[in-house]
């Protein structure tokens, strides 16, 4: 089951504490599946990781966490070795890519590597929904705000650029990344930046935002556009989803 329109899910959320486990899926995750369409039988979860250097011990909670959603996750780790022979047959043998906070810099770098760029970009264009968080999100688009580098925020222009925006996440806990989004804008590195609150995400059919979403009530998505020397800014009301647990 593939979408009829290339679909991402940028967010900057997805996930929560269990009450058993460390992590669960939230509804986020849950709408990325929804956004597939698949039905009548279990979906199929693509995780990546590489942006946390595959870290086994959270590709172990992702595993759970989708045991307990009722979803098959199969992880794709790129360190030391691809640990699947046909990395592109298997990403578009699911239904949803789900990929993991970290340094975007590094995913891009070991993406481009691998050639996972254009197998995601393939991916895409054949329907399977690309999602994910934080540097998950920022990944899609033309570039952001990033704290890859180090403490200080720093830009990068350089992304996949999937989508033809700037992207800023964690809009609303670390107080750095609405300036510095602000500045990209209004220098004209950036035409515009589409940014989500903690526990929001974007959806977007080809390159055209169509919704906002939001697991957490009163977090806001914003898009920050150019007016001359200055940027401005729109918030956007997203609506909330209620289904975090299936």
């Amino acid at each position: 089951m593939t979408t009829l329109q290339p679909t991402i899910l940028a967010t900057s959320g997805g996930h929560r504490v269990g009450g058993r486990t460390r992590v669960m899926f939230d509804a986020l995750v849950h709408h990325a599946v929804d956004l597939s369409g698949v039905h009548g039988r279990r979906p199929r979860i693509m995780y990546v990781g590489t942006a946390i250097g595959d870290a086994e011990h959270f590709t172990t909670r992702m595993t759970e966490a989708a045991r307990i959603a009722g979803f098959d996750l199969t992880p794709l780790h790129l360190f030391p070795m691809p640990n699947l022979e046909d990395v592109e047959g298997s990403i578009l043998d699911h239904d949803v890519v789900w990929v993991m906070g970290g340094s975007v810099v590094n995913l891009l770098a070991v993406w481009r590597a691998h050639g996972l760029d254009r197998i995601m970009h393939r991916a895409w264009q054949a329907g399977v929904v690309l999602s994910g968080v934080s540097a998950g999100s920022l990944c899609w688009f033309q570039g952001g705000a990033t704290d890859s580098f180090g403490p200080e925020l720093r830009p990068i222009t350089d992304a996949l650029g999937f989508l033809p925006y700037g992207n800023g996440v964690h809009y609303d806990s670390d107080e750095g990344r609405r300036p510095l989004i602000h500045q990209l804008v209004a220098d004209g590195i950036m035409s515009a930046a589409h940014c989500t609150d903690d526990g929001v995400g974007l959806v977007y059919r080809g390159t055209e935002l169509v919704e906002a979403v939001t697991e957490i009530p009163g977090k806001g998505a914003y898009i920050v556009k150019s007016d001359g020397a200055r940027a401005v800014e729109e918030r956007i009301e997203p609506r909330r989803l209620t289904a975090s647990c299936r």
